[in-house]
Order: C-alpha cells, then structure tokens, then sequence
C-alpha cells in the first residue's frame, strides 16, 4: 500500500450444524458501552496469550458474535450476554446495531470517508432455520441470503463464500475460509464485511520520514522509518501516559494513540486499560501544538479465539451436549460452535491508514495538560497502544499496540 488511506473491516461467521421496541440513543450508547467494554477485555486476554504487534476488530467480533447470540437461548444465550457485555433485551439489541450502521452511514455521507457494509448468509440448502431467525437478521443487519450445499460439495461452497469475500475487499482477503473448516456437518456461513477508506486529516509528508531508534525494550533498539509533522492536535498528559488524537479527514473516525512512559511500560499501562481510564483521558483531551513523532507500522494478527472467549464466560457454546442455539432451528443441543477465528491487518503510513479484518464462527452439528505557546513532544518510540473509533459513537473498530514497527 503506497499512500492510501485505507480501512479494511471484515466478520465472518461459518456455521455449522450438529413486537418491537423503538431503540433511542440509549439503547445505541448501552450497545457501544458494552462492545467497548467487551473490547478491552479481550484485549486484555489476549495479551496474556501471545507477543509480538497485536491488531484486531472488536467491533467485527461484536457484530459476528451478536449474529450467533440472536439464536442463543437458555444458559448459553446468559453466557453469551455476559462475556459480550450484552445488556439490552434481544429484540432492542439487533434494533440498536441496526442503529448504529444507520448512524455510521449518515457520519460518511459526506464522501470524506468511505465506508461500506454487507451481511450474508449462507445455509445449508434445505436445512430447516427459523423463518423468525432469518426475518431478523434480514432486518436488523440486511443480510444476503444464499442457500449452499455444504453437504454434498463443501470445498466448492468454501469458494463460492471466498470469492464473494475477496470482492468486497479489493482483494486483500483472498481464502477467508481455509480448506477443511467447512465440512458435511457445516449448517451455516455468516458474513459480515466493511470497507473503510480513510487518511488523515493532517497527512504527513514524506519528505520528513527519517529512520531513527525505536526502543524495543529499555536497553535495545531497532531502527524505524518514523514520521514527523507539527501540528495542533487533541493531546493530554495523565498518569504516566500520554494520549494523542489524530484525526482523519472529515472528522468521523480518529487514531487514538495511547504511549506510556518508559517506567509503566506498555504491561503497566494494560493493567490500567479499562473503559473507565480509556473515557478519562479522552476528557483529558484539549487542542494543542504537538511535535509528533509516529513511527511507520505494519501488523498482522491470526487468532484462534474458542479458549479465550470460554475463558471469559462463554463456556456452553463450545460444548456439544450443553450448547443451545435453538433460536435458530428450534432444536436443543442440535448445533453449537466448533471454531472462532479471527484475522486483522493494519498499515500506517503518511497519507492515513489500512487495516482490515475477519471474524469466522464455525458452527458444527453435534456429533490532560491545558494548552500552551510552546509544542509539546509526541514521540512514540517505544511500544504504544493505539485505537481506531467512530467519533460521535464512541465505537472502537480497531484496537491493538505496537511493540516493533519494524516487524511485518
């Protein structure tokens, strides 16, 4: 990617078989609240586990999960909620994703950010799904229906879903979908993509990308194509942290970068990382000239989630035998979950940035400072944590930290 400001958002839920209430704003903030809240403990989970760059979508994992969760019933449906930090009743719940999407559209209408989302549903040709099921997610997320035969030729469905993937998103996700996750006991696939194309309101320039030191750890560097302009941006200093919001054109979505000092470090600041600290230093946050130095970055994430979302609570819908996702067919202990696996990417540049993700759920039948005259300095040059959001809602899209901009 040679300057091009870019987002690539993607949720895929493969599936396989073993009245309404007006939704106001509070319902829309209640949803966002929890998906956020959700967010950081997955990000908190998931550090635990692994090292390196980490990227990844909550909101694409909100979206694909909250799909499933519409056919949940009994204990799974309760576990489900609680690990999603879904609060809302099922019918306001969907109604207030559908609100979202409509809030994001009308944010993007301008033409300063593109933005698009598709839902598709793929089942097993002649399998026998709730009418109420598929009714709601037709209205509540659009979904595309398109019955496959997974039964008798799963390899050439697994194409059929791949190809209509790769062409939302410009070809950057070519095999979503990899051989051997779809099988004869595969029920349904459901997809949910976004593209968002996006650079910075600010660019930076080229010319001033010089290579200098980034400390990998105290004692250690490595040398990093980092960026450079001076500007007035949003920027606070809290606790040992500084956070800094770059935003991008338009003013819909920003670039939250959050970079500790050196003595927290970036484990001291993930113990702090809470929604709660997350909302204080955005109050924190006061326009101000800032010397910004921003190192160039790259990262991809492939994550198996099953043994991090039952560790956090959602225990029966991996189970077989204890799984209760009859919302869907009607049927108890008939399907549950056999995979989770999510895949995200993201490329930071001058001009903005690229980052684009995918969600699947396989299912199997059961066998502040205050301004000042004088910039301050933003220079990340150490491992950070940074976000991508909606401005206006509050969503997070991207979240992730960056330990070594040098790595790919």
């Amino acid at each position: 990617m040679k300057n091009v400001g870019t987002m690539l958002l993607l949720g895929l839920l493969c599936l396989t078989g073993t009245s309404t209430f007006a939704t106001g704003p509070s319902d829309m903030q209640k949803l966002v609240d929890g998906n956020s809240t959700f967010a950081l403990e997955l990000y908190h989970s998931l550090t635990n586990s692994m090292e390196g760059n980490l990227v990844f979508s909550p909101y694409s994992i909100s979206t694909a999960l909250g799909m499933v969760y519409a056919g949940a019933r009994g204990d799974t449906e309760t576990q489900m909620a609680q690990t999603l930090h879904f609060t809302l009743p099922q019918d306001r719940l969907h109604e207030a994703f559908q609100q979202l999407q409509q809030e994001r559209e009308q944010l993007v209408s301008g033409g300063d950010v593109e933005l698009k989302v598709a839902n598709s549903l793929w089942p097993q040709t002649g399998y026998p799904f709730l009418g109420d099921y598929i009714r709601l997610l037709e209205k509540d997320y659009g979904v595309w229906v398109t019955p496959l035969d997974y039964t008798g030729d799963a390899e050439t469905a697994r194409n059929i879903i791949n190809e209509w993937v790769n062409q939302r998103l410009n070809g950057r996700i070519p095999e979503l979908i990899a051989r051997g996750m779809l099988d004869p006991l595969t029920r349904l696939v459901l997809v949910n993509t976004i593209f968002v194309h996006a650079d910075w309101r600010f660019p930076f320039s080229n010319e001033k990308t010089k290579e200098q030191p980034f400390f990998v750890s105290p004692g250690q560097a490595v040398s990093a194509e980092m960026m450079y302009q001076q500007n007035t941006f949003r920027y606070a200093a809290s606790e040992g942290v500084q956070v800094l919001e770059l935003p991008y054109r338009g003013n819909s979505l920003s670039m939250l970068v959050v970079l500790p000092n050196q003595q927290m470090g970036l484990t001291g600041l993930q113990r702090l990382l809470s929604l709660e600290e997350l909302r204080k230093w955005e109050g924190q946050l006061s326009s101000q000239k800032v010397d910004v130095y921003l190192p160039k970055f790259h990262g991809d994430s492939k994550l198996g989630l099953n043994e991090v979302l039952a560790s956090m609570g959602m225990q029966d819908a991996f189970d077989a035998s204890r799984a209760d996702f009859s919302g869907m067919d009607g049927r108890v202990g008939w399907l549950y979950i056999s995979q989770v696996i999510h895949q995200a990417f993201i490329d930071v540049e001058e001009r903005g940035t690229e980052a684009g993700a995918a969600t699947a759920v396989i299912m199997s039948r059961s066998t502040a400072f205050g301004p000042t005259s004088s910039p301050v300095e933003f220079r990340a040059d150490h491992p950070f944590l940074f976000l991508i959001r909606e401005n206006s809602t509050g969503s997070i899209l991207f979240l992730g930290h960056v330990v070594d901009p040098t790595l790919e």
